[in-house]
């Protein structure tokens, strides 16, 4: 099973001509805890991102972007991996892949050198005794110069991708028959067969073909879509080798299948007819075990200069592409995942959940803590992805990882939790009375800030806000407030509702007899 994710906070932009997914970042960890988190070592923090755009579990171990956080106990604890390439620099997480004792991460990061937010390549880290050490590779790129391909009989011509700009590792699959196969966007699709150090290109059809064979002579030119040249179906989004040894594709113009192994291939588009893929964009390609023939799904999207005939949906085959379900038309669907007949689809409208293979769903938009209800999820967020371990199912939003141990119809919250007054206070974990997160905080963006504290004793409980200058901006009541820690929220408005300009401010919360404070940079 593999994952194509990109970190923190998913937004869309036009690159090549086409819609993608750009990921911008998010300080939900300050800078000072997010030092010395080394060896699989216990985290004090829970999950270090509030935006959650990677899960991938694997028996009871489930692991979370975009810093690599691991529990292998339902969420009791929580652990980061030593990965020196991730932890301390830009990269995130953009993709997992785990077979046994393996495991395969795609980095990534965000190259705002031009102002535009650029996706790039990161190289990757992998392991080879369950998380416990960790190795890097580079990036899947060509060294300068590389300007042809041999595709059986005929020599291809080639742009040479030689820049991380643009080749994020979208979507990575370890096949355990010894070649690891990576979805790169520009760089297209590529696989290693000597674990990451050296990379060779999947030769796809071009834009004009259905399909193409390693003893057929042909022309084309391999190069990603720029502008009104090269190919979308050059363009790698996600890949998959299933049980039966097939290898999918996709692109932004459809999902390439092969049946040996790689060397020739079909091409499945969207055409406008319900027997096909619902949209050409094929971003998201999972396997569910079953019975038999496996089914592989996919989230099939209307996007860009391949979206004539499309519509956004899931496209499902239980026989290995020789047919075609459609199935959630309109919806935007990022992750699926699989549990006891169950199906779980993370979509920009929530997480779909079927228990009849896709016949009828059920949505869940909202997710209210059984526990607690002051950490349920904000109503606008959207669902990046979904994993399920033995006993639960695990949804990742823009505001928290939920889980559910009765296929959704109770759920547990997760977010970033700073310790307040530890008891053995250090330079990476200093005294904290309280912590506002999102923090830089957008009233548009993100709704509410939410300001975390603890007291000793019940009581109720009154927020006050300051502007730089002190002035009361705001003042909340919510009323009575257990002992513990809890949280109260703040919309970035004055006491007459409205919204206050960006700047820094500082608040106060007062419960119990005692008092807490910080401060807030909202931005705008």
């Amino acid at each position: 099973m593999t994952l194509i994710r990109a970190s923190l906070i998913v937004v869309m932009a036009t690159v090549f001509g086409v819609a993608t997914v750009v990921s911008a970042s998010a300080q939900d960890l300050p800078d000072a805890f997010a030092k010395q988190l080394r060896d699989l070592e216990e985290s004090r923090f829970g999950i270090l991102s509030n935006s959650v755009t990677n899960l991938h579990a694997h028996g009871d171990s489930l692991w979370v972007g975009p810093f690599l956080n691991l529990t292998t106990d339902g969420g009791q604890t929580w652990k980061v991996a030593d990965a020196d390439s991730l932890i301390g620099t830009a990269n995130r997480v953009f993709s997992i892949d785990i077979e046994a004792s393996t495991i395969w991460v795609g980095l990534g990061f965000v190259d705002n050198a031009s102002g535009d937010g650029v996706q790039s390549a990161g190289g990757f880290v992998f392991s080879t005794d369950g998380g416990n050490t960790w190795s890097y590779r580079s990036t899947q790129l060509d060294r300068p110069g590389e300007t042809t391909v041999q595709y059986g009989v005929s020599t291809l011509e080639a742009l040479d991708i030689i820049v991380p700009q643009q080749s994020p590792p979208f979507d990575i699959d370890f096949d355990p028959a010894g070649d690891l196969w990576v979805a790169g966007w520009a760089s297209g699709v590529r696989r290693s067969s000597d674990g990451g150090a050296t990379w060779r290109r999947v030769v796809l059809p071009p834009d004009t073909l259905d399909a193409i064979h390693p003893d057929t002579a042909y022309m084309f030119r391999i190069e990603p879509r720029r502008g009104t040249t090269g190919w979308l179906n050059h363009m790698g989004f996600s890949v998959l080798i299933d049980e039966a040894g097939t290898v999918w594709a996709g692109t932004p113009a459809g999902v390439n299948r092969s049946l040996d192994g790689g060397l020739s291939w079909r091409r499945f588009s969207a055409d406008g007819s319900p027997d096909r893929l619902t949209g050409s964009w094929v971003i998201s390609i999972e396997e569910q075990q079953l019975p038999g023939r496996n089914a592989i799904w996919m989230a099939t999207w209307n996007a860009g200069e391949a979206g004539e005939n499309g519509r956004f949906g899931v496209t499902v085959t239980r026989d290995g592409g020789e047919t075609f379900e459609q199935m959630l038309i309109g919806e935007r669907v990022f992750d699926f995942a699989f549990e006891d007949g169950y199906v779980y689809a993370a979509a920009d409208n929530g997480v779909f959940i079927s228990s009849d293979d896709g016949a009828t769903w059920t949505a869940v938009r909202y997710f209210v803590d059984a526990q607690d209800p002051e950490l349920s999820l904000r109503a606008d967020l959207r669902v990046f992805s979904v994993a399920t371990t033995r006993d639960a199912v695990w949804v990742g939003t823009s505001d928290g990882l939920v889980k559910s141990t009765d296929h959704g119809a109770t759920w547990r919250v997760f977010r970033i939790n700073v310790p307040l007054n530890p008891d053995e206070p250090s330079a990476s974990v200093p005294r904290v009375d309280s912590y506002a997160y999102p923090n830089p905080f957008s009233p548009a963006a993100d709704l509410f800030v939410r300001i975390r504290y603890e007291d000793a004793g019940a009581g109720d409980t009154r927020l006050r806000v300051f502007d730089f200058g002190m002035n009361l901006i705001d003042e909340i009541s919510p009323g009575s407030k257990p002992a513990g820690l809890t949280e109260v929220r703040w919309g970035g408005t004055s006491n007459d509702g409205l919204r206050v300009p960006n700047g820094v401010y500082f608040y106060t919360v007062e419960t119990g007899g005692r008092s807490a404070s910080g401060k807030i940079l909202l931005i705008e």
